[in-house]
């Protein structure tokens, strides 16, 4: 049986934030190109509170959104996960 050992690998804090922004403008982008609001985006994927779209979408307080809220933000926006997440 072969082992392998994979170094660990140093990640930045503004390559990090870099992919997080990337996601983040695409699913701006989309939600203005098809007319929907952060308050009818967060009432669509079940959100309690227009801050759970809004926070993400500036970077505020360290809040992103999980593949979860990616997938619900995907099919209310007809368009499938890999859309966020192509190109980075």
């Amino acid at each position: 049986m072969h082992k392998f050992f994979i170094e660990p690998t140093e990640f930045s804090d503004e390559e990090i934030k870099v992919f997080y922004k990337t996601i983040v403008n695409k699913v701006k982008k989309l939600r203005d190109k098809k007319g929907v609001s952060q308050l009818e985006l967060a009432l669509a994927i079940s959100f309690k509170s227009v801050s759970s779209v809004v926070k993400p979408e500036i970077l505020i307080d360290n809040k992103h959104s999980n593949l979860e809220h990616l997938y619900k933000i995907a099919k209310v926006l007809g368009v499938e996960i890999r859309y966020f997440l192509n190109n980075l």
